[in-house]
């Protein structure tokens, strides 16, 4: 069974490359940056270039694939529009998929999609979820929590490094999951035949809250964090205030940052736009305060004008 990988260069699409490459499949990786996804290669899989923005590329991609596995999912500093990617590309991937005949198309999701369909990037995959499903293609689904690799990045190196971490006072569980793990899982469904128009919920055996994982972090460095707490309703205001704002208000920010704390590199964007509106206001009231001061100053002319009238 020969394998297109969709998403090879992230966390997840990586270990399920090295898998499938160690189990002896065909693996070619649907690619944009030849460059970036070069250690592909070097470990044995086929790049082949395509572009979910892009979907005429996608078809090229499939001849003489036998299974996908889309692992990919747009970042926050993509410069495509989430919708490009994430819908358009991925309705694009499914109806090539079904014109080509693939016999496994194995689609990685999100856990409880549908309960945050106020979330665009939520809203889109359980779309995805839908579609695949009305597709006919023989599928499984995979809903996902989140990455132990990505609490290296949100928690680890802030502690190291001094830098400050944003956490609200909610304490939301995440059972996170080893990439590796996830990876096994995907490999594993395409050789079980049980498993094919199926739905699995994959999450960690623990719940894991912000203040555990940042205690942790604390001990294993020998280091306190610099945990800097925001209510969440300010976040949400923010993120609503400024939802065109690609890197902030990106819905996977919103959600994959557990119970939405906020790693360094987003830390001081936030500073910025909570401060915006005080901004504003200022702004504002020194315009009222001109406006104020010329009326004023006109009212006085006025009157010094007719007491002087008065007065002759």
């Amino acid at each position: 069974m020969s394998l297109l990988v969709v998403g090879g260069t992230g966390t997840l699409g990586r270990q399920i490359v090295l898998q499938a490459l160690t189990k002896g499949y065909p693996v070619r990786c649907l690619v944009r940056n030849f460059r970036k996804a070069n250690f592909l290669k070097e470990w044995g899989a086929e790049l082949i270039y395509g572009d979910l923005s892009q979907p005429e590329t996608i078809p090229p991609c499939l001849q003489g694939i036998s299974a996908v596995i889309d692992a990919s999912t747009s970042r926050p500093s993509d410069e495509d529009d989430l919708k490009t990617v994430d819908w358009d590309g991925k309705l694009a991937l499914i109806e090539a998929a079904k014109a080509a005949n693939i016999q496994r198309f194995v689609f990685c999701s999100s856990q409880n999609v549908e309960q945050f369909l106020n979330i665009p990037l939520m809203e889109m995959k359980y779309g995805v979820e839908v579609k695949l499903k009305e597709s006919g293609i023989p599928f499984t689904i995979f809903r996902l929590a989140g990455f132990y690799q990505g609490l290296i990045e949100q928690y680890a190196i802030p502690v190291l490094e001094n830098l400050p971490i944003l956490v609200t006072n909610e304490n939301t569980c995440v059972s996170y999951m080893d990439t590796q793990d996830i990876a096994k899982f995907c490999l594993r469904s395409l050789q079980l035949p049980q498993t094919t128009d199926k739905t699995f919920v994959l999450g960690g055996p623990k719940g894991w809250v912000s203040s555990e994982i940042i205690s942790l972090c604390e001990q294993l460095a020998g280091q306190s964090a610099k945990v800097n707490r925001v209510p969440l309703a300010i976040l949400k205001l923010v993120s609503q205030l400024f939802e065109t704002t690609k890197e902030f208000s990106s819905p996977r920010v919103s959600f994959y940052s557990s119970d939405c704390t906020i790693g360094w590199k987003y830390y001081d964007k936030l500073i910025i736009y909570l401060s915006l509106p005080i901004v504003y206001i200022i702004i504002s009231m020194f315009f009222l305060f001109l406006i104020s001061m010329c009326y004023i100053r006109d009212r006085n002319q006025k009157l010094k004008k007719v007491s002087n009238t008065s007065e002759k």
